[in-house]
């Protein structure tokens, strides 16, 4: 342990596994000051961290979004803007800094992008969890059990934070050379698979879980099309399937930034050092990987009315809205956030109401049954 302990705090073990790996022949550990890629980089977190603060200060600011289904959301968007913050530090404090560190404040830097990452894939999961059981075994989450739901959430970050933190704790390359990564010089090959692989399953888990709740709503909505006396239940069938649609597009985004690097870091696993010169261009492979926390909040919040709405109260409010609370007539219907409920509203949301209640979880077994009989007798 006094032998780890002195190697964690040595500044010079960064310098010299940079070195092995090859990557101190980079400009970008000899030039001081951030490169205008990396400033535009700093931008887009920036963007990034100003887009999910405001998601998640609608989803407190308003009581209709207190239920589990918009808990995983609000947990997804926090990660995304935690991922942000984690994005920016790791620019800052790239090229020549990065030599002027200790392996600990390295393994807490990197550690971090690992920690966001196992977040955003694990809410994923979750969100995917509870779409099945609400939809499929028809046991929607009630009002007193959001204490399980926190519970779950609480457990997503702490498996989070202990995967991060394995380089730290003793899972690294220290004194083994041959080991070591060549995008992240200090830390082991082996963890870096391990990682991958425990990404690649529950990114698998999801996408059959989707596909299972896909198959059952298309045939259910197959067949209320064909009953004349059903089609309000019908429409509300296609209204679930476009959710459903969303959330998948949340995940298809993910899979699609964060592919090239997965991709990479296989390569790095598998290419012997030195001899993949594609290994030294991870920054541009972060790059990619970040767009996905800037794209989240504009899929899967804008496609929600209610929450567009939110966001637009939010943000828009004093030009928007008049001191009783009622919303200027200033000739942009589009925005579409009237306060009153007029009769034509109200045919709407009967007709249209799966809106907030199947994006947030809260069908009751009877709704379910209706829209979906076929899943009730089995």
């Amino acid at each position: 342990m006094s032998v780890m302990f002195s190697e964690y705090q040595n500044k010079t073990v960064i310098t010299e596994h940079y070195r092995y790996v090859g990557k101190l022949d980079n400009e970008k550990y000899q030039q001081e000051g951030l490169k205008p890629e990396a400033i535009a980089f700093l931008l887009v977190c920036l963007l990034i961290v100003a887009e999910n603060a405001v998601v998640l200060l609608a989803i407190w600011k308003n009581k209709k979004f207190h239920v589990p289904m918009y808990y995983l959301l609000g947990n997804l968007t926090l990660s995304d803007l935690l991922a942000g913050f984690t994005y920016m530090v790791n620019i800052i404090t790239s090229g020549v800094h990065t030599l002027n560190m200790t392996p600990v404040m390295y393994f807490l830097r990197e550690g971090g992008v690992f920690i966001m990452l196992a977040a955003s894939v694990i809410s994923l999961l979750a969100i995917a969890i509870e779409r099945h059981v609400t939809m499929v075994r028809m046991k929607p989450y009630q009002g007193n059990k959001q204490g399980r739901m926190f519970a779950l959430i609480g457990a997503s970050w702490v498996l989070s934070v202990f995967l991060g933190v394995l380089p730290v704790l003793g899972w690294n390359c220290l004194g083994k050379l041959g080991q070591c990564s060549t995008v992240l010089p200090l830390y082991a090959k082996s963890y870096i698979l391990f990682c991958i692989t425990i990404f690649s399953a529950i990114l698998m888990s999801i996408v059959v879980l989707y596909i299972r709740i896909f198959r059952i709503v298309k045939a259910n909505t197959q067949r209320l099309a064909s009953v004349p006396h059903r089609k309000g239940l019908y429409r509300k069938s296609q209204k679930y399937m476009a959710l459903l649609k969303t959330v998948t597009i949340v995940l298809g985004v993910f899979i699609a930034c964060w592919l090239p690097l997965f991709i990479l870091l296989l390569m790095d696993f598998f290419c012997p050092t030195g001899k993949c010169k594609v290994l030294h261009k991870a920054d541009y492979f972060l790059g990619i990987a970040m767009i996905n926390s800037l794209l989240n909040p504009i899929i899967y919040t804008l496609t929600s009315k209610d929450m567009r709405r939110a966001i637009i109260r939010l943000l828009c409010r004093p030009c928007l809205m008049t001191e009783d609370g009622q919303v200027k007539k200033i000739g942009m219907p589009f925005l579409d956030c009237s306060t009153t409920k007029t009769q034509t509203d109200a045919a709407s949301h009967r007709l249209e109401g799966l809106d907030t209640t199947v994006s947030s979880g809260n069908l009751t077994p009877s709704t379910i049954k209706a829209i979906y009989p076929r899943i009730s007798r089995t």
